[in-house]
C-alpha cells in the first residue's frame, strides 16, 4: 500500500528505528530521535543495495518518489548503472573541482605568499581578489580558467575608472596561476597572455607638502588639532620619524628605547631591520603618551579595542577633518616626501643618508663599518629635521635651496 503525507506525518518516533514502506523499493525510515530518512532499495547485480534520498520535509513524498524512478531507470538501462555509485563519482567530482576551484587556490596562495609580509598587505590583496575576481571565476577549476575569461574580470574595474585596481588585481590572479603550476593545479599561468592587454596606468605619487611655508602652516594646524589624545600624538610624530604609516601605527614599545633615544623594528616591506634615532622632540612626545599606552603591546592603540593598532585610516581622517584633502595636499604617507625633499634641498643632507632613514635600499659596497658611521650621521640629521620643524612652525627664517 502506498504512503501518505498524512502517514509520515502522523508517524512517531519509538525506542527502535522502524520503517514505512511506499511502492517499488521507497521506504522512509523514523529513527528514535524523530529524524525521517528516505531510503530506496534495490539490487544491483544480484546485490541488495540502499540509496539515500535525503529527510523529510526536505524531501518530500513526491520528490522522494521523483528520485527513486531516475535510480530505477538507470537500473534499467544495458549495462545496468548503479545509482549510489554514481552518486558517490559525482560527489567526489564536485568536491575535486572544489578542490581546484581558483578561489580556494587562490586563499591557499595568500597564505603561503605572505606569510612574513604585512598582513594589511594580504588583507588588501584578498579583499581585492574578493570584490572583483572571486565572483565571476572563483569556483570554476583554475585548469578550465581562460586568458579571455581572465581579461573579462579585470576589464570590471577599468569600466568603473579603476584602472590602477584592474593591474593590481591581474597582478594577483598572476601569481595565483603561478602558485598553481608550482603545485601541479595548472599546467601555465594564462595571464603571460594578456601581457599588454589593459592600458598602462599612470604613476600615482602620494599627495605632499615639499614647500617651508605650507609645512610651517601645516605643523601649526597639527599642534591646534583637537582629537583622541593618541591621534594627536600621532600626528605630531609622523613629520619628525616619517616612517611608513603602517609601521607607524603597529609602533610597540617593546621596540622603543626612550633612554637610548631609538626606536628599532622589522620592516615589514622588505623584512629588514631598521633603527629610527628619535629625535628629543620625539621623544618628549613618546613620552606623554606612555602613562596612556605604556602598559599594552602598541604605542598607539586603537580607539575601540586597545589590544590592537590604531586604525590605518585615523591619520588620513584627522588631515581631514583638519580641511585637507587627502587626494591633493597631504597624506599619512607623504609626510616621506615631505622630509626626503626638504631634508635634500633645503637642509643639505646627503641623499644617501636620506634613503637609509626611509629604510630603502642603499648599495653599501664599504660593510658595517660604513653603515655605523651612516647611522651616526642619521642620529644628527633626525634632531637637525626635528629642529628645522620647530624653527618653521614658530615662523622662523626658512632655509633658502642650497647653491650650486
Amino acid at each position: 500500500m502506498a504512503l501518505s503525507v498524512t502517514a509520515i506525518k502522523n508517524a512517531k518516533p519509538k525506542d527502535k528505528a522502524f520503517k514505512l514502506y511506499d511502492e517499488a523499493g521507497l521506504f522512509i525510515q523514523v529513527t528514535p530521535s524523530g529524524g525521517k530518512w528516505w531510503r530506496f532499495k534495490y539490487r544491483y547485480l544480484n546485490k541488495e543495495k540502499l540509496l539515500a534520498l535525503g529527510t523529510y520535509p526536505d524531501v518530500s513524498l513526491a520528490e522522494a518518489r521523483i528520485k527513486r524512478d531516475e535510480a530505477r531507470k538507470l537500473l534499467s538501462q544495458t549495462p545496468p548503472v548503479d545509482p549510489s555509485e554514481l552518486k558517490k563519482s559525482t560527489k567526489q567530482s564536485i568536491y575535486s573541482n572544489k578542490a581546484d576551484s581558483f578561489e580556494l587556490i587562490a586563499l591557499e596562495w595568500a597564505e603561503s605568499f605572505f606569510t612574513n609580509k604585512s598582513k594589511s598587505h594580504k588583507e588588501r590583496t584578498v579583499r581585492r581578489l574578493e570584490l572583483y575576481i572571486f565572483p565571476w571565476i572563483g569556483s570554476k577549476p583554475i585548469s578550465q580558467i581562460t586568458a579571455p575569461e581572465v581579461l573579462e574580470v579585470v576589464k570590471r574595474p577599468q569600466v568603473q575608472s579603476k584602472l590602477e585596481t584592474a593591474h593590481r588585481a591581474l597582478q594577483a590572479v598572476s601569481q595565483v596561476f603561478r602558485y598553481a603550476v608550482q603545485t601541479g593545479k595548472a599546467m601555465r599561468d594564462v595571464t603571460v597572455d594578456l601581457r599588454g592587454a589593459l592600458p598602462s596606468a599612470s604613476v600615482k605619487h602620494m599627495a605632499s607638502f615639499t614647500e617651508p611655508k605650507q609645512v610651517a602652516e601645516l605643523l601649526r594646524a597639527i599642534d591646534a588639532f583637537k582629537g583622541t589624545f593618541t591621534v594627536e600624538c600621532a600626528l605630531r610624530l609622523s613629520p619628525l620619524v616619517f616612517t611608513r604609516p603602517s609601521e607607524l601605527r603597529r609602533a610597540k614599545w617593546a621596540d622603543i628605547n626612550l633612554d637610548a633615544g631609538e626606536w628599532a623594528y622589522l620592516v615589514t616591506k622588505t623584512k629588514t631591520q631598521h633603527i629610527v634615532p628619535l629625535s628629543t622632540q620625539a621623544i618628549k612626545i613618546l613620552k606623554e603618551l606612555y602613562p596612556v599606552s605604556g602598559y599594552g603591546e602598541y604605542v598607539f592603540q586603537g580607539g575601540r579595542d586597545p589590544k590592537k593598532a590604531m586604525s590605518e585610516a585615523a591619520i588620513n581622517a584627522a588631515l581631514q577633518r583638519m580641511g585637507y584633502d587627502t587626494q591633493k595636499d597631504i597624506t599619512a604617507h607623504g609626510f616621506r616626501a615631505m622630509a626626503r625633499t626638504i631634508l635634500h634641498e633645503r637642509l643639505n643632507i646627503d641623499p644617501a643618508i636620506i634613503e637609509l632613514q626611509l629604510a630603502h635600499a642603499v648599495p653599501d659596497a664599504l660593510g658595517g663599518a660604513y653603515n655605523r658611521t651612516k647611522f651616526e650621521q642619521r642620529k644628527v640629521m633626525m634632531q637637525q629635521w626635528a629642529d628645522y620643524l620647530d624653527e618653521l612652525k614658530a615662523g622662523a627664517k626658512v632655509i633658502p635651496f642650497k647653491t650650486a
